[in-house]
């Protein structure tokens, strides 16, 4: 009988794994070798080997998602640790990594926001990271919330304020103001990787299909491809679980449908 280590789904699975972090990946499977050696080999196989080997998604992009959804759950510190470290051993800069957190934010709250950002140091005091801070954007909040909305969604800001109106209409302000004026106009990130990070942390929270089918959109109009969108959601079923997977599937079907993307 071939053992699971000799299996081909096994070794691309470890390949990749190990191209993110060859040291943290051994020891992440030595720690369940006592008491669950199957889970090491579901990571490997499963996780790294049937998905993330997948072209749907670049491996930067991967590890956008993957460190947004993290963070978004907020409380699997030491997954988010991991794949912090692994994002930034694949090129991506530590200060794109706090980007997606301050992105995050907007959708999982300031507590984790917060623990992202520790997390984050951690890990960048471990290898001896220096992030450089860039100025806040200057500008009209207003102003810069509704042209990046403007952007991305083509032109609903009023539509945000009509809503809002009768009930809520500080809440209006705030998503223009805050929400896109302060966070999402940022120019710190490609616009790819805002909407691929803010789709991510609304699938894993599993709370907010309105807003992640908003995204899904958002992420079509700026030049993702349907690919690309549903990798997204086959990369949650790892991190977030199938429920959320298949229901961010359900939600991206709606919008393919609705923009008649076939």
């Amino acid at each position: 009988m071939t053992s699971a280590k000799e299996t081909l789904r096994y070794k691309i699975g470890l390949k990749h794994l190990k191209d993110l972090d060859a040291k943290a990946s051994e020891q992440v499977i030595k720690n369940l070798a006592d008491i669950a050696p199957d889970m090491g080999r579901f990571i490997v196989e499963f996780a790294y080997g049937d998905v993330f080997s997948r072209s749907g998604l670049d491996p930067k992009s991967r590890q956008v998602a993957t460190i947004s959804a993290l963070a978004a759950l907020g409380n699997a510190e030491p997954q988010l640790k991991f794949h912090i470290g692994a994002g930034l051993n694949i090129g991506i800069r530590p200060e794109e990594i706090i980007e997606v957190i301050y992105l995050v934010t907007v959708f999982a709250g300031f507590p984790a926001g917060l623990n992202a950002i520790s997390a984050a140091r951690q890990v960048f005091q471990d290898r001896g990271v220096t992030v450089s801070i860039p100025d806040s954007p200057e500008g009209d909040r207003r102003k810069k919330g509704l042209k990046a909305l403007s952007q991305t969604s083509k032109g609903s800001g009023q539509a945000v304020l009509d809503s809002l109106s009768d009930i809520a209409p500080a809440m209006g302000d705030f998503i223009l103001d805050f929400s896109y004026g302060d966070v999402i106009a940022r120019p710190c990130l490609p616009s790819e990787w805002k909407e691929i990070t803010m789709i991510a942390a609304g699938v894993a929270k599993a709370t907010m299909w309105p807003q992640v089918k908003v995204h899904i959109a958002a992420a079509l109009n700026l030049g993702c491809s349907k690919k690309q969108i549903v990798e997204i959601m086959i990369q949650m079923a790892v991190y977030a679980g199938f429920p959320a997977a298949l229901n961010g599937i359900s939600a991206a079907r709606e919008v393919f449908k609705t923009l008649k993307i076939s």
